[in-house]
């Protein structure tokens, strides 16, 4: 049995590292920022909500042949597959927090002169933190599923192209080292996460 070199292994886990939390970071922000649009004018909720629900039950990886010939054979290309993986899901599961937001302290702050933007600063953010921090949670592994989809497809680093070039040629020592370092990998993204809730949470 052939192991890696231990700077060719720490190399292909940083790539993985590095695209996973350039999705996660993307998928957070253009989550909550869609999730705040669609909450903000209810108009574009109506219209776009049914299109977030198909988009998010289509299977991502029959759009990877697409993605290839749209970006090419890159990183872009790994980091699209791992938001696309979370982002729909995320935006509709803020959506519904932020709307089913509790009204009567909205009409409170509307009350006392505050306006919209107050609104969602004040109460509908704070109120549905827990909710962003379950999405962040769920949202880490997404993404780095994602990015292992990705790197099956079009990489030439990374643990997912190492998962695949074992396999091809008969090394299965790199695929079972692969896949325990994602499971590790993945364990100790969530309980970042998980440390930064009960932080926020302490102070609270």
């Amino acid at each position: 049995m052939t192991l890696i070199p231990e700077a060719v292994i720490f190399k292909h886990i940083g790539i993985t590292l590095l695209e996973t939390f350039i999705g996660f970071i993307l998928v957070t922000f253009i989550g909550i920022l869609i999730s705040v649009i669609l909450w903000w004018n209810k108009s574009i909720s109506e219209v776009i909500e049914p299109y977030l629900i198909a988009l998010n039950s289509l299977p991502k990886t029959a759009l990877a042949p697409v993605l290839i010939v749209w970006l090419g054979n890159n990183m872009k290309t790994i980091i699209v597959c791992a938001i696309l993986l979370a982002v729909f899901g995320t935006i509709i599961n803020l959506y519904t927090g932020f709307a089913t937001t509790d009204p009567d302290k909205l009409l409170l702050i509307t009350t006392l002169g505050g306006t919209k933007k107050d609104g969602l600063f004040k109460v509908v953010l704070p109120e549905n933190f827990p909710a962003i921090i379950s999405s962040m949670k769920v949202n880490i592994g997404l993404c780095l599923v994602g990015v292992i989809i990705g790197e099956f497809l079009v990489a030439n680093e990374g643990l997912g192209y190492l998962i695949i070039y074992g396999s091809q040629v008969f090394k299965l020592d790199w695929v079972m080292m692969s896949i325990v370092i994602l499971c590790l990998i993945a364990a100790g993204l969530y309980k970042i996460i998980d440390m930064l809730e009960k932080k926020y949470m302490s102070k609270l």
